[in-house]
């Protein structure tokens, strides 16, 4: 496993960061979740193989994916060689102040998420989302304090427009306080319009980059037209991968013929992509089978020749951006 600087940070991080929305307690909302006993050796897999980036939400399975990482990982080392990352935004709770980046929601949240984690800090504090009804003045602010007050050493942001990455960023520069040096958002080859203002605003103020969903929902990581479990009862999986979008069918078979050709997996090509596109600090490797981490530890050792790159992007189609609050 390679190591990296987190943007013009000196934290080390792998090539591959481990997500944890997989972990959890099941609910209507992701009813295929894996509790501890799953989770287990799939935290060991992924620390043996080099893996010591770690990423997960408040919001995942409601708060439980928290708890089962957290129970996780403190028996893998000694606290100071893991690299933590979770987030805050979304709805925790119904009613008034439940959700959002006010400065109310962020000093709660941030001592919600490290109760359920198990830790004293989080090496990396994200919003979630943009939230259009608090100030960007509020919302740096309170970053501002959880990493004064040592509950975070890092803060970074997830999908949103890069005008409003960068709004947030000035606020806290003309303010002096603590500015982002990640952004988590969605990059895969049937989703690349963050290569349209994002990715250069990011390689250009030395901003670490963490996409999520690189082998597109999973569509990139099987033949076109099979299911599974997760692609047919997750809510989300249904209604934000579009697998009718112009260019999808003709991509898909581009990573399965490479594949074939290379003698690998479909995800060990499609991961491999996203690790070779400059500017990424480490992708977010989803996993729900102890396969899904010996994959991602073959996809950083892949290389991919230029001809190769040029015959998986060509099929793309631009398309609506998405993923946005």
């Amino acid at each position: 496993m390679d190591y990296t600087r987190l943007g013009k940070t000196g934290l080390e991080v792998s090539r591959l960061c481990m997500g944890t929305m997989s972990f959890g307690t099941p609910d209507d909302e992701r009813p295929w979740v894996l509790g501890l006993d799953d989770a287990r050796p799939m935290f060991r897999a992924a620390w043996d193989g080099g893996i010591n980036f770690f990423d997960t939400a408040n919001v995942y399975a409601k708060g439980t994916a928290e708890e089962v990482t957290g129970a996780c990982l403190w028996d893998l080392a000694p606290r100071e060689e893991i690299v933590l990352a979770t987030k805050v935004f979304g709805r925790m709770r119904p009613g008034p102040n439940g959700q959002g980046l006010s400065r109310a929601a962020i000093l709660s949240e941030i001592d919600n998420s490290l109760r359920r984690l198990g830790t004293d800090y989080v090496d990396l504090y994200q919003i979630h989302r943009h939230d259009p009804f608090t100030p960007y003045e509020e919302t740096m602010d309170a970053l501002d304090e959880v990493v004064r007050s040592g509950k975070a050493r890092y803060i970074g942001a997830s999908s949103m427009h890069a005008w409003q990455f960068q709004k947030y960023q000035q606020a806290a520069k003309d303010n002096g306080l603590t500015q982002f040096v990640s952004m988590q958002d969605e990059i895969s080859l049937v989703y690349r319009e963050e290569e349209r203002e994002m990715l250069p605003l990011c390689r250009e103020d030395g901003i670490g980059v963490l996409p999520w969903s690189p082998l597109g929902g999973g569509m990139l990581a099987r033949p076109w037209g099979e299911k599974t479990d997760r692609s047919t009862t997750d809510r989300h999986n249904k209604s934000m991968y579009d697998d009718a979008a112009p260019g999808v069918q003709e991509i898909v078979k581009a990573v399965s013929d490479l594949a074939q050709a290379r003698g690998v997996s479909m995800a060990e090509i499609a991961m491999a992509w996203v690790l070779h596109k400059e500017g990424v600090t480490s992708p977010i490797l989803g996993v729900s089978k102890l396969s899904h981490v010996e994959t991602g530890l073959k996809a950083a050792e892949l290389t991919l020749s230029e001809d190769e790159i040029a015959a998986l992007e060509a099929p793309y189609v631009p398309q609506k951006t998405r993923g946005f609050a």
